[in-house]
């Protein structure tokens, strides 16, 4: 990683169905080996499904989730003085919904079920409620930083 200034942001492409940039990122996140046209087929069926079990629209709650399963606090590790410490940190608004679709995908992948598309829409329909695995990392994390808390000075 550079030391002097940071690459620019690139910019993604919205995807074809919904027009959304989440979605987009979401599906380039799920890709394996370059698949994308089966990363595509994966979420956009899972939207099909998360539009038949809660009747409201599929982005509205993909949108949910995200804000649900998204860090406002993280703990990162410090060294002062020959220990490290975990300090609390505030997390930018790119990095939270970059770690939430990370959570949100892992414990997708790690649920039990007949395949990823029922799978994701689980998951996904357990983040917009506000319970499943991906809130308790979330909680998990705030309540570390929460615990660290008389560490922030070393900000």
């Amino acid at each position: 990683m550079p030391r002097r200034n940071r690459p620019a942001k690139r910019q993604i492409p919205p995807d074809n169905k919904f027009q959304n940039v989440h979605v987009a990122m979401f599906i380039n996140r799920m890709m394996h080996g370059g698949k994308k046209s089966i990363a595509q087929t994966i979420m956009y069926r899972a939207l099909d499904i998360i539009e038949e079990r809660a009747k409201r629209d599929p982005i509205e709650v993909f949108e949910q989730a995200l804000r649900n399963v998204s860090p406002s606090v993280e703990v990162k590790p410090k060294r002062v003085g020959g220990s490290t410490y975990q300090v609390p940190m505030e997390v930018p608004h790119d990095r939270s919904i970059s770690l939430a679709m990370r959570w949100i995908l892992e414990y997708a992948r790690g649920r039990g079920g007949r395949n990823m598309e029922e799978k994701l829409a689980a998951e996904l329909l357990d983040a917009a409620n506000g319970q499943g695995n991906a809130i308790k990392r979330k909680d998990d994390t705030h309540r570390m930083a929460e615990a660290n808390r008389a560490f922030a000075h070393f900000r």
